[in-house]
């Protein structure tokens, strides 16, 4: 049993490391009119193919997948809500009910009391997916008239663009959100069902828009965290992002018994993060409570007046309070707390055993950097 979890782990940690997002599809390049803002939301999971390696570009999109695709695009998708809005046609099984729910917390999505329908199975349209893109951000008022009167020079179809989309598609227009296919240019096609590629690239335009001028939940939620905890003194900040760099010494709170005597080299262990790993500014980079999973790596058995035992554990794998796995390179020598006396008396006789049991707190040392985003915890692999 012991070496089929072994091999578990070992095969987990290889497909997360062998496994990054696909960056192209089989039925696109480069030539597509939206291939970069399509290839920058797949290495950021936002959106996905297809189990056969294509995107298919072309097809329309769910309200449901789009309110999934623009949570994570503004990067809340780990966010929690506390009082979820009732929708007849939805329930907490179905699939993008959470995502949904964030959605409208975030503003999003108007919660219209007097439609109890979410309409998740429905395709979204170029007028709701633009909206919901502007509704992300906090843009300056405009009058009706005045957006009509920007929409009408540029649009060819803009007297049916409908009136409860004018002002939004203003905005839009205004902040150069609006994306239309080579063979629309010119057309708002408001009514029309958003495909793949233009979904793609409008969210592409949110997600960019939202790091300057987010709306005001979204600001409280993208501000970075901060707490008290283990000051990491070697991680650093650039922006929104904190970064432990290999070479930096973290604590482990070790959760398996492991000694000297009774470790093999391979034996798994799994342990804690004990505190918050923070920045000198308290910005938290790692939550407490986050799981660490790894194996002995060097066990030597401690013979009297021959040698000091020796432990040695290597870290493999970070599980975060997010139920995000990455791996978490580390290595750590366990020792054995003593006085000066009996250091000296080891150094002399030797035979030293060494044990650790759950609770007991080791210092690791990181070999790989560790790049945090500080407003959600979600680590960038």
């Amino acid at each position: 049993m012991k070496d089929f979890v072994k091999i578990l782990l070992c095969a987990c940690f290889m497909f997360l490391i062998t496994n990054p997002a696909r960056a192209f599809y089989s039925d696109m390049d480069e030539t597509h009119w939206a291939y970069s803002q399509i290839k920058i939301l797949t290495e950021k999971n936002v959106v996905v193919g297809y189990p056969d390696g294509s995107f298919h570009p072309d097809e329309n999109v769910t309200r449901a997948e789009f309110a999934s695709m623009a949570i994570k695009a503004l990067g809340q998708e780990h966010t929690t809500i506390a009082q979820p809005i009732n929708y007849t046609d939805i329930d907490p099984d179905f699939w993008a009910y959470d995502a949904i729910q964030k959605a409208v917390y975030f503003d999003l999505i108007s919660n219209d009391k007097n439609n109890q329908t979410f309409r998740p199975d429905d395709s979204v349209s170029r007028a709701e997916s633009l909206s919901i893109a502007v509704n992300a951000l906090t843009t300056e008022q405009i009058s009706k008239e005045k957006a009509k009167e920007i929409l009408s020079k540029i649009y060819k179809d803009y007297e049916v663009i409908p009136e409860w989309f004018i002002i939004s598609a203003g905005k839009a227009e205004i902040l150069e959100m609006i994306v239309c296919m080579p063979a629309r240019k010119g057309f708002m096609d408001a009514t029309r069902p958003a495909t793949r590629a233009e979904v793609a690239a409008i969210l592409f335009n949110m997600m960019e828009q939202a790091k300057l001028n987010p709306n005001a939940k979204l600001a409280e939620a993208m501000r970075k965290k901060t707490g008290e905890g283990y000051v990491i003194k070697t991680a650093y900040v650039q922006g929104s992002v904190g970064t432990i760099p290999a070479g930096s010494v973290i604590p482990v709170e070790i959760g398996t018994v492991l000694g000297s005597q009774i470790s093999q080299n391979g034996d798994l262990y799994i342990g804690k993060v004990p505190q918050n790993y923070i920045t000198k500014e308290k910005f938290i980079l790692v939550y407490k409570g986050a799981d660490i999973k790894g194996q002995v790596v060097n066990a030597e058995i401690g013979k009297l007046f021959v040698r000091n035992g020796k432990l040695e554990i290597g870290n493999e794998l970070l599980v975060t309070t997010n139920d995000q796995a990455v791996p978490l390179k580390g290595l750590s020598e366990v020792t054995m707390k003593k006085s000066k006396f009996m250091a000296w008396i080891r150094k002399v006789f030797k035979g030293e055993k060494i044990l650790a049991v759950p609770g007991n707190v080791v210092y690791v040392k990181t070999l790989n950097d560790i790049k945090v985003d500080l407003t959600n915890g979600w680590i960038y692999e």
